[in-house]
């Protein structure tokens, strides 16, 4: 694979991308960016249009990178293109995490800061935690509310709206609060 280094106004975003890109991550993409620095190039086609990496272009643009690692995927036929754009962005979500796993290397890390390095927030990362040590949330702890339910990740909250417009505004909210939202009807 061969990696070249382009100014970063000479990668055009797909505009037909079908995925949305919420500023948390952004911001979360922009953080592993400056921690990290780049891992995986932006994949564009032979036109310079972008295939793979959207969230990785908003990020070092709102950091103000001047200069991206690009790969040209010139050897892919247009609807190649087109069908690795999708399965990049789909191929993600059938994976799951193995909690026990995940809170295991969230303890090795140590003294960090787990929010600001990893991705997760910090009711995702009490959980976890807490679920290493063996110990359920107590009331008042995140997850947790007054009358000792505790919230688990396989459920859900319905947000009923008296309309279309207030159904986006708190879909857009929530979204860029960081949270997994998705629009049903009820």
């Amino acid at each position: 694979m061969q990696i070249e280094t382009w100014p970063i106004d000479r990668v055009r975003p797909y505009e037909g991308n079908p995925r949305t890109i919420t500023p948390a991550a952004i911001d979360k993409v922009a953080k592993s960016l400056q921690t990290f620095g780049w891992r995986q190039p932006l994949v564009v086609d032979a036109e310079g249009v972008l295939i793979v990496g959207h969230t990785r272009l908003a990020a070092a643009r709102k950091l103000g990178f001047t200069q991206v690692p690009v790969h040209i995927a010139a050897n892919l036929t247009p609807d190649q293109v087109r069908a690795y754009r999708l399965a990049d962005n789909r191929t993600h979500e059938e994976a799951t995490w193995d909690e026990e796993a995940l809170a295991a290397e969230l303890r090795a890390l140590g003294k960090v800061d787990l929010a600001a390095l990893t991705g997760f927030d910090t009711s995702e990362l009490d959980r976890y935690l807490a679920e290493l040590g063996g110990a359920p949330a107590a009331p008042g702890d995140v997850g947790a509310t007054e009358n000792g339910f505790e919230y688990q990740e396989k459920y859900g909250v319905i947000v009923e709206c008296s309309d279309e417009a207030q159904q986006k505004r708190v879909f857009d909210e929530l979204t860029a609060a960081g949270h997994k939202c998705r629009v049903v009807a009820v």
